[in-house]
């Protein structure tokens, strides 16, 4: 086998498995509102498996399910969980510097709010569930499971193949 093969089965391999261990960190969910109520019936199956704890304080969880991500849900962790400051360093000099930077940000905000609003597809997709680190912000785990109607019988069945899905990944019976 060719070196250069060799290196990029090790590096798939090697995302494969901090993308498992990550997954596998996570012992408390938090689950955002759904469109049809799916986070009803997600929030039941989860619980009910003994898979993750679901916690009713989005401040509790490792990690937070969602059927959308994007600007709304980026806003939606910003409230729960703001993403922390870094650090001021240095009063001296910096002090100064972070005076000069705020008139620039000013002025970058200014021109960005003439600028147009990028449009994203993020967040319209039916049927993909996303089960998102709460510190880090990445998805570390997601399925499309698309319910064929809206009755509580199929919104269950949903949330059954999700968790059920969530517990082949995880490697759990």
């Amino acid at each position: 086998m060719k070196p250069m093969k060799r290196l990029s089965i090790f590096l798939a391999c090697s995302a494969a498995l901090l993308c498992g261990a990550e997954l596998a960190s996570v012992r408390t969910v938090y689950v955002m509102p759904m469109t049809r109520g799916a986070d009803q019936y997600l929030a039941n199956r989860l619980t009910n498996s003994g898979l993750f704890q679901v916690v009713a304080d989005p401040k509790l969880a490792d990690a937070i399910f969602t059927d959308r991500i994007g600007d709304a849900f980026r806003t939606a962790l910003e409230e729960i969980s703001p993403t922390p400051k870094p650090p001021a360093e240095d009063q001296g000099e910096d002090a100064k510097a972070g005076k000069d930077d705020k008139k620039n940000d000013a002025k970058k905000m200014k021109a960005d709010d003439q600028a147009p609003t990028p449009s994203s597809s993020f967040g319209r997709g039916k049927g993909t569930f996303f089960l998102v680190n709460a510190k880090s912000r990445e998805v570390v785990w997601s399925t499309f499971e698309l319910p064929v109607g809206s009755s509580a019988k199929e919104m269950d069945r949903a949330a059954a193949e999700i968790v059920s899905r969530l517990k082949k990944d995880l490697g759990k019976k």
